[in-house]
């Protein structure tokens, strides 16, 4: 029963997970690592040198770089081999993912093509358009873009007002609508266009070449300026019925999981964002000086050094522990015939994890070009060092696939339908919690991370209380008071994260790694818990307390008192501990 929910999307909340349970980046084979060698050579010997031309959006210049990565096999990760792809792990594309934001804007376009731009053929188009499309998906002959956001509907996807009629000869769909801020919409070749047939969402292949297919100007951006943003417009363009995708009538089928992905794959590419501001600002750092000693030697600034660091390794924990997750998920795929319904399903397990992912890492590199910006002080306002572009460039990430804000909300929203359908025992788990509570058992057990491990353990069971209370005491009101439901989502992002660090800081001890790797993943692993399980009592107060008053409150707050207890650590310790590795390796001290 226990790994059962191990498996299941929010299954976390409720399990003991152990440290084999979990995938980590310390797990990768000698394939990975040679696919990650290979990326990080082509990215920074073709495409870096260029970076200036690729920002100022040099004609071509984009498309060739995407025909050399399709010439590597980078394009065709998850493409099946019986169509000209790899048919690898979602680990391999997390390596790459990674690796490709060293090119700067090249990563943008990367993305949409090779995520949300090709996997909704991989994972829901017909036999015939995946032996269609997918070959030159894979080899960079074709290049795709993903067309859901119109001037009026963003975060609401279902709002859309493009539409598709069936002709009379019924043949072909005739769309008509816009299209908002499409990437690589200047030189793709084929469009995953989301459009309503008798208004309901339907996914089409829309080919750049068709009859009525017209563009906007491109979009004069704050960053990701060498990739292409414009209008995609439709006038009456005539698709023929074969290039429906996935069923008639369930384009939300498609749009919200293949954002699923989308989200996941964001957040690869932001945590090797986030490793590379560390490592930009760590070199400005060790050679600025200042009243005669390197800035790296001053401990205002080694503590964001620390900072960094900790939450860039509680970030790559999550990503590759849902890497592990997805792979296990999409196993029993067959991605080379017809997999719609079983897709559906496979890629909707994990939406929580995914926007999780999404938010943590986003979040993270956010911090990493902030600080790499204040570290660099006026230079970092230069447009000649590479912090400033990082820092335009990051912002993006916090609105791409879905706000940070439509993520968060998502998280409580599909855990609490989940718990109504009886997909997940979370409100029996919540009510058993105040069980608990009178339990000696709650103190600290072992010692070390076997401390830290009880402790995400209390942190499960203070999110599930407070869960609990919220939907008893403010019944169907919930759904709809935001202020809570923020609230609940950060509890719970805070628990997938410090768990994460933990189990993967426990898995390393027993591995064959350098003693600074394990010292390193055992501090950041604590000093992140710690730091978490702060935020989870400040938001666990605040949501009971919006659902609870009185005497029931008091007693509330005196069993989140006794969940919260844990033995006191030297935080400062830690963070001098961190940036001491940070600063001696000059990069992110594990990779």
């Amino acid at each position: 029963m226990e790994l059962e929910l191990a498996l299941k999307g929010g299954g976390f909340l409720l399990a003991e997970i152990t440290p084999d349970q979990v995938v980590t980046p310390e797990e990768l084979n000698e394939d990975h690592l040679q696919l990650k060698k290979m990326t990080r050579s082509f990215v920074e010997n073709e495409i870096a040198p260029k970076i200036e031309a690729l920002e100022e959006q040099e004609d071509g210049l984009m498309r060739s770089f995407m025909a050399q990565a399709g010439e590597l096999g980078l394009l065709g990760l998850e493409v099946p081999e019986e169509f000209g792809g790899m048919s690898m792990d979602k680990c391999s594309a997390v390596v790459v993912g990674e690796e490709v934001p060293r090119g700067a804007s090249f990563a943008v376009a990367f993305a949409a093509h090779t995520g949300i731009g090709t996997l909704p053929i991989v994972y829901f188009g017909s036999p015939e358009q995946k032996a269609k499309y997918l070959p030159g998906l894979a080899s960079g002959e074709t290049i795709a873009a993903y067309c859901l956001t119109e001037p009026g509907s963003g975060s609401d996807a279902l709002g859309a007002k493009a539409t598709a009629v069936l002709n009379a000869e019924g043949t072909h769909y005739i769309l008509n609508g816009t299209k908002q801020f499409i990437t690589n919409a200047g030189f793709a070749d084929i469009f995953l266009v989301y459009a309503k047939v008798d208004g309901k969402l339907t996914n089409f292949i829309v080919e750049r070449t068709m009859h009525g297919v017209s563009f906007g100007p491109e979009e004069k951006k704050m960053g990701i300026k060498g990739s292409s943003t414009r209008q995609v417009i439709l006038e009456d363009v005539p698709v023929p019925v074969e290039n429906v995708v996935g069923e008639l009538g369930r384009g939300h089928v498609v749009a919200f999981n293949i954002l699923n992905v989308g989200r996941f794959k964001l957040a690869a590419a932001a945590i090797g964002s986030a490793q590379l501001a560390l490592e930009i600002t760590l070199k400005y750092a060790e050679e600025r000086k200042q009243f005669g000693v390197p800035l790296s030697s001053f401990g205002a600034i080694q503590t964001k050094f620390a900072e960094i660091a900790t939450r860039t390794y509680l970030a790559e924990s999550v990503v590759y522990r849902t890497a592990g997750l997805m792979e296990e998920a999409c196993k029993d795929l067959d991605v080379t015939g017809d997999c719609r319904k079983e897709a559906g399903k496979a890629l909707e397990e994990h939406a929580v994890e995914c926007s999780l992912n999404k938010v943590i890492a986003s979040e993270v590199l956010d911090l990493a070009v902030d600080e790499g910006v204040q570290v660099h002080g006026g230079y970092g306002f230069i447009a000649e060092y590479p912090i400033e572009r990082m820092y335009r460039d990051s912002r993006i990430n916090r609105l791409f696939e879905g706000t940070n804000e439509i993520n968060r909300l998502l998280v409580p929203g599909t855990l609490l339908k989940r718990a109504i359908s009886g997909e997940l025992p979370l409100l029996a788990a919540a009510k058993n919690v105040s069980k608990d509570l009178m339990s000696a058992s709650l103190g600290s057990e072992g010692e070390g991370l076997d401390a830290l491990l009880d402790m995400t353990q209390k942190a499960k069971k203070l999110c599930l209380m407070a869960s609990g209370i919220a939907a008893q005491n403010l019944g169907m009101e919930l759904k709809d008071n935001q202020y809570v439901l923020l609230g609940l989502a950060e509890m719970v992002l805070q628990v997938y994260a410090m768990e994460s660090g933990v189990l993967r800081a426990l898995k390393v001890q027993g591995m064959d790694v350098t003693d600074d790797h394990k010292l390193f993943v055992e501090k950041a692993a604590t000093l992140g818990a710690y730091s978490a399980m702060n935020i989870i009592e400040q938001h666990a107060k605040e949501v009971i307390g919006a659902a609870e008053q009185g005497d029931s409150l008091s007693t509330v707050l005196a069993g989140i008192r006794k969940l919260v207890r844990r033995p006191n650590v030297d935080m400062i310790g830690l963070r001098q501990e961190i940036a001491k590795l940070v600063v001696e390796k000059g990069k992110y001290p594990i990779r």
